[in-house]
């Protein structure tokens, strides 16, 4: 399935202006969410194609969000790319076992970024 509409999520407004800055010049839909709840309630109702998921935020974080984002019947589909600062080893592990499909380390490369949402297309 092509990817489409991606919502991002980060509590930097810096953050959320850069990736849809991005992401538009690329011919993407982009949603943004502020926090781990607003997260979960877009990727429910609005079913994007893929999730930019950052991790150090207020209330729910990145990696407790993942998880409720892949274990619900309703948005166990949609594919997370996790963007963070948190760049050690035991970090990655973490989030791909919240069920992260990839992880990424701030500052995210433009290539590298879509790099992987084309090989999710």
């Amino acid at each position: 399935m092509p990817i489409k509409r991606i919502l991002v999520v980060d509590d930097s407004p810096t953050e959320l202006y850069h990736f849809t800055q991005v992401l538009q010049a690329n011919g993407y839909e982009v949603m943004t969410a502020g926090n781990g709840e607003e997260a979960i309630e877009m990727a429910t109702s609005q079913q994007p194609d893929l999730v930019l998921m950052d991790v150090i935020m207020p209330g729910i974080n990145g990696f407790q969000a993942t998880r409720k984002i892949t274990r619900d019947e309703r948005t166990k589909h949609i594919p997370i790319i996790i963007c963070t600062t948190k760049a050690q080893e035991t970090d990655k592990v973490w989030g791909m076992r919240q069920g992260a499909c990839d992880y990424l380390i701030k500052p995210v490369q433009r290539s590298d970024l879509l790099g992987k949402i084309r090989a999710l297309g």
